[in-house]
């Protein structure tokens, strides 16, 4: 493949003409004013879409040049790969070109932090690629497409553990979807699972009860003696009770006070109403959180009390 490249490439100069195809192809004709550019490339979008971009976003100096060494590598005419592509302070149009036609992209870093409805998740994460929303959104809401990742639709949040993740951006929502599965079996190591086992849960129901303990309060260090209250009651056999999961119930989470009409709506996710855990967890939930489980506060404490100001 490298020979035919290099090959082309001899052939093209010859035909341009030398000197002036060398300085079409590599002299340097990017400088993005603020070092490295990205230029974005859809499925439906033209070559001269992708010149207005290096115009606008990469600092291109002689558009047209690029023009002229697209057409001599034929790049202006095909269908373009979607992709990310760096464009670096004193690139030239060859290189360019070659990571253009060859789909040579950039990573990029998404994460998705403090998102609770699967919706919000959705858009946190289109917001960051080329994927649109409700195509990741089908997905988390089909039911066989779940339980072939070991899920349901309502415990598939668990399954996204927030961090930093380098992908391509034009990643397609399956694929996608597939790599947070192998991000959460790594995360859920032999000892995280051994320990959940330990406290009587299972992974899924860690992250539900982290999701709990997370909404319940905004103080990390007060998620262990949360945890541990409400483990306290699942052991006893006692209903949770938890507050946050009204307000999902509700569909309120700005809700600061819980009256008891709040507390008779009639939800499997209302822990006032039915015993145990909620179907799902209520957001995704941290590392913090869900390590906060694990290793939860040893106390018997059963009730908690909010202050004057609901904190």
């Amino acid at each position: 493949m490298i020979k035919k490249v290099a090959i082309t490439l001899l052939l093209l100069l010859l035909v341009i003409g030398g000197g002036g195809g060398a300085y079409l192809l590599l002299a340097p004709n990017f400088a993005p004013a603020r070092g490295t550019a990205y230029v974005y490339v859809r499925p439906d979008d033209t070559f001269d879409g992708l010149c207005r971009q290096l115009t606008d976003s990469a600092g291109c100096r002689q558009v047209e040049t690029f023009r002229l060494a697209a057409r001599a590598l034929r790049y202006a005419d095909r269908r373009m790969p979607t992709g990310r592509y760096a464009v670096r302070p004193g690139m030239n149009n060859l290189d360019l070109l070659l990571d253009l036609r060859r789909g040579n992209q950039s990573p990029v870093r998404i994460t998705f932090q403090n998102v609770r409805l699967k919706h919000d998740l959705s858009e946190r994460l289109a917001d960051q690629l080329m994927v649109d929303a409700p195509a990741i959104e089908s997905l988390l809401d089909d039911s066989t497409y779940c339980a072939n990742l070991g899920f349901t639709p309502e415990t598939v949040k668990a399954m996204f553990i927030p961090n930093t993740y380098e992908v391509y951006w034009n990643i397609p929502a399956d694929k996608l979807l597939r790599r947070m599965k192998r991000e959460y079996d790594a995360f859920w190591t032999e000892a995280r699972r051994n320990r959940a086992e330990q406290i009587r849960l299972t992974p899924v129901e860690v992250s539900i009860l982290a999701s709990i303990v997370e909404e319940e309060s905004a103080i990390p260090d007060e998620y262990p003696t949360i945890a541990g209250l409400y483990l306290n009651r699942l052991y006893r056999g006692m209903l949770l009770q938890a507050d946050p999961t009204v307000k999902y119930a509700v569909g309120d989470f700005a809700l600061q006070r819980i009256l008891d009409r709040h507390k008779e709506v009639d939800s499997p996710y209302n822990t006032y109403l039915y015993p145990g855990l909620p179907p799902g967890p209520l957001r995704v939930p941290s590392i913090t959180a869900i390590d906060a489980v694990l290793h939860h506060a040893q106390h018997d404490y059963i009730y908690m009390c909010a202050r004057e100001d609901f904190s």
